[in-house]
């Protein structure tokens, strides 16, 4: 590899890097909606040259995550309940779409990881000891977003999933700025038993009784972050 060939892949690495790490704050409500995303402020913070964060924020910019203003920079997007409500919709009608061909597709090494994924996702405590800085644990996040793309997982659609896991991050950042706000809505009560009877009706090649309840779960969380999330914010 000659010095061209390595400063372009440490560059790459460092953008990849940015996107991350800006990404995550975003997802997990540390950079809040609206907030103006400065290069040298962002780069400071993540120790990172603005031209890689440069690179990040366009990139996240195309996932819908930061808005870029003419003449004005880039901003964390914007939330509504507009937005949330449009959101579970799409989601709810790609979902099911994917949830109901990888149900036809279903075999064994599917149902197997199926299984794995939603005894880790069980496993793994949502609330984080108050102590930890913030509410809701990481690792429950990443293994919650693991269980619902695998349920799709076998749909046939690489277009599709990638649709679907963009909508899975946008929703975790709802859910992640309302629960900074109301860390009660950490202790929904169905959410684990919902998680379960997904899981047993996809085991059971029910795709009718799955896509309900898939619709069902999403229609709950839509309806705690009601009124959590002001009607008229934009």
């Amino acid at each position: 590899m000659n010095a061209t060939d390595k400063s372009l892949g440490d560059s790459k690495n460092l953008s990849e890097q940015a996107h991350e790490l800006i990404r995550r704050d975003i997802l997990n409500g540390e950079l809040f909606p609206g907030e103006k995303l400065q290069i040298e402020a962002i780069s400071e913070r993540y120790r990172i040259g603005s031209a890689p964060v440069r690179e990040a924020l366009n990139r996240l910019s195309s996932e819908g995550l930061v808005a870029r203003k003419s003449q004005r920079g880039f901003f964390v997007a914007e939330i509504s309940m507009t937005a949330l409500e449009e959101l579970v919709k799409t989601r709810i009608w790609l979902e099911t779409l994917a949830l109901r061909e990888s149900i036809q597709n279903h075999d064994e090494a599917w149902e197997e990881q199926l299984v794995l994924a939603y005894h880790r996702l069980a496993r793994t405590q949502r609330r984080l000891p108050s102590e930890a800085g913030r509410e809701i644990s990481e690792e429950w996040e990443l293994r919650h977003k693991e269980f619902h793309l695998l349920l799709l997982d076998r749909c046939g659609s690489g277009w599709l999933l990638g649709f679907c896991s963009t909508m899975m991050d946008q929703a975790v950042r709802y859910r992640s700025l309302s629960m900074n706000v109301h860390p009660s809505l950490l202790r929904r009560q169905g959410a684990a038993a919902e998680h379960e009877a997904l899981l047993a009706a996809v085991v059971d090649r029910d795709a009718d009784r799955a896509c309900r309840l898939l619709q069902d779960h999403y229609t709950l969380t839509l309806e705690g972050l009601r009124g959590v999330i002001a009607p008229g914010s934009q």
